[in-house]
């Protein structure tokens, strides 16, 4: 498939946009997407969207989130606020207790569990959480496993079939 831009180089990213209800497929080079993402960050820039989320905020916490400083980097909690991103990996650990609440409201979960497939239907919702609790059950079956806890990972590896077999079914 060509790139619906330039009409000369094989498309391969492919995005989908949603403009007032209006839902458009481009299938672009990497060329233009590069061109499409730089434009698309000065209309709205990812720092921008951070920015805002991380001023939702309570004010009396404001004077002491900005004051907060990376060790390595030298980068204040403010200056993340004005340009988006982080300055080096210290700053996760310098900034967590900030973070963590910005990163639940923009994922909705603070931890990462990994991609599942998204369900279509009406169940899809119910479907995503069986999902993340096979992740999550098959994550502790290994910890026990680990720690030659063979009757707890016994007892966690037959729930995970009977998830399994129910997800099966329906």
């Amino acid at each position: 498939m060509l790139c619906d831009i330039c009409k000369k180089n094989q498309a391969t990213v492919h995005l989908t946009e949603i403009i007032d209800d209006q839902m458009t497929e481009l299938h672009l080079c990497e060329e233009c997407a590069r061109h499409k993402s730089a434009a698309m960050e000065q209309q709205f820039g990812l720092s921008d969207l951070l920015a805002g989320m991380a001023d939702f905020g309570k004010p009396e916490q404001e004077e002491e989130n900005s004051a907060a400083k990376c060790p390595n980097c030298n980068l204040t909690y403010a200056d993340f606020k004005k340009i988006g991103r982080l300055g080096c990996g210290d700053c996760y650990n310098a900034f967590r207790k900030y973070l963590a609440p910005l990163l639940k409201r923009i994922h909705g979960s603070s931890q990462h569990v990994g991609k599942s497939p998204l369900a279509k239907g009406k169940d899809s919702v119910k479907s995503n959480r069986k999902g993340t609790e096979l992740v999550n059950l098959k994550a502790e079956m290994q910890r026990a496993i680990q720690k030659e806890n063979f009757e707890e990972a016994a007892r966690l590896r037959d729930q995970i079939r009977a998830i399994e077999s129910k997800k099966d079914k329906g």
